[in-house]
């Protein structure tokens, strides 16, 4: 994944669940102007939660899967994200079959829900398609906290 949403991945069962955040800064280029000052565009916030939902299918399939977005059902923006922000991305396998998976999220700020998707549909295509095998790899290992050399994280359950 090149623009990458998500700081770190605080713990995943494969195919069941996956944690993760995001800290905002003031050094982002999304910034979006409201009455109460700037805030993370809901857009945003529902590609980092896909995009946790995407590393969940990653990390699953030891890196040969990745989810490609179809479908999402439904989404409830709750509230806004202000700079210095940290989401909390949580995403919930609801269904899965061999080439599909549904995946139900929330992002929270400070335990509150601020964003609410269901049903983000997505089909499993070869990660090497898009990725380099190696990249994703450190990538995720830095992700899980594993540091950017070394070998391909395990779950942290």
């Amino acid at each position: 994944m090149k623009f990458q949403l998500i700081d770190r991945i605080e713990a995943w069962e494969p195919m069941r669940t996956l944690r993760a955040s995001k800290a905002t800064s003031i050094y982002e280029d999304y910034w979006q102007p409201s009455e109460a000052g700037p805030v993370v565009p809901a857009g945003i916030v529902l590609e980092a939660l896909c995009q946790a939902g995407a590393w969940l299918v990653l990390l699953s399939s030891e890196h040969r899967k990745r989810a490609a977005l179809l479908n999402i059902a439904e989404v409830t923006v709750l509230r806004d994200a202000g700079r210095g922000a940290v989401l909390r991305l949580e995403v919930e396998v609801t269904q899965a079959g061999a080439r599909t998976a549904s995946v139900d999220g929330t992002v929270r700020v400070d335990g509150e829900p601020i964003l609410i998707a269901r049903r983000i549909m997505c089909a499993f295509v070869d990660a090497d398609r898009f990725d380099d095998p190696a990249e994703t790899a450190r990538t995720a290992a830095t992700l899980l906290g594993a540091g950017p050399l070394d070998a391909p994280a395990r779950s942290a359950s």
